[in-house]
């Protein structure tokens, strides 16, 4: 097997055995992604919350939109996934929020070991 293929390989299976995640959504009020971020502290679904102005260029309803928001990135891990899911759909006044969510393939040990603390608690 090639140098090339035996890294995807790597990859692949450090998505699938990945026990972090950082899960995105947007609002269009920064209020929303300060009472989103606080609300998954106090329940301790994440680690981290962090909050930043964003501009997004996106289709909605057959028309192209443009609109300053405010992104969430949220450090968690991934069996609280579907808690965060839900947290985020119950606290969105997005008709359709963003909710994507992508693996964590590594860091410190020590900012992993502090995330194993916050998080479902």
């Amino acid at each position: 097997m090639t140098p090339a293929l035996v890294e995807v390989g790597r990859s692949i299976r450090n998505v699938m055995v990945s026990k972090y995640i950082q899960v995105s959504t947007t609002v269009s009020k920064k209020s929303d992604a300060e009472r989103i971020a606080r609300v998954l502290s106090e329940k301790h679904l994440s680690a981290c919350v962090q909050i930043a102005s964003v501009t997004s260029v996106y289709q909605w309803k057959g028309k192209l939109q443009k609109s300053k928001e405010w992104s969430c990135v949220i450090k968690t891990k991934k069996n609280l996934y579907k808690k965060v899911e839900q947290a985020i759909k119950n606290l969105s006044p997005y008709e359709l929020p963003e909710i994507v969510a992508n693996p964590i393939l590594g860091g410190s040990k020590e900012y992993l070991a502090w995330m194993d603390d916050e998080c479902g608690k």
